[in-house]
């Protein structure tokens, strides 16, 4: 179940003794915004890639129930790891966002989708298609250790990771 909107810097606000001890911790302000949604929220689901979009493609084929897929794509800047038809895929399934510490491609399908995706950039080159990658483990992106199960609040403020549901 998707949580209700919570905006990032009331969040941030109301909960700094969750800042203090680390259990929430606001991403390095990097990501452009792409998509219809531009708030978003939901339990963390990891993948570790690079330059290679086979398992971006496998998790956003799986039913969403309200979760945000954080892809570390190692930053790359020479090929895109996520497209239109992936993003319109994940709509349908019901996720609630997207992460790409990486670029995206098809910007203009990407924002008619009805979901929230963050990406560094957009590039016109595709991924490869090997199938390697990590699914479910720690990544590092924008400063911040992630890890599956968190949750993830988006806002056009930025992007906060908590280790629990906060209450709005």
């Amino acid at each position: 179940m998707a949580a209700l909107p919570l905006a990032t810097a009331e969040a941030c606000d109301a909960n700094q003794h969750l800042i203090s001890s680390g259990d929430l911790r606001a991403l390095q302000p990097i990501f452009q915004i792409y998509g219809r949604r531009q708030v978003f929220s939901g339990p963390i689901v990891t993948l570790k890639v690079f330059e290679d979009n086979v398992l971006v493609r496998e998790f956003l084929e799986e039913r969403g129930n309200g979760r945000v897929l954080v892809v570390d794509g190692g930053a790359s800047m020479r090929c895109a790891i996520l497209g239109g038809n992936p993003v319109q895929q994940a709509q349908n399934n019901g996720w609630a966002g997207i992460i790409i510490n990486g670029c995206i491609r098809d910007v203009d399908e990407i924002n008619g989708c009805d979901i929230g995706v963050r990406a560094l950039a957009s590039h016109p080159m595709k991924a490869y298609k090997k199938g390697i990658g990590e699914k479910h483990v720690p990544v590092h992106i924008a400063g911040t250790r992630i890890c599956d199960g968190e949750w993830l609040y988006a806002d056009t403020d930025g992007i906060l990771i908590s280790q629990s549901e906060l209450s709005v």
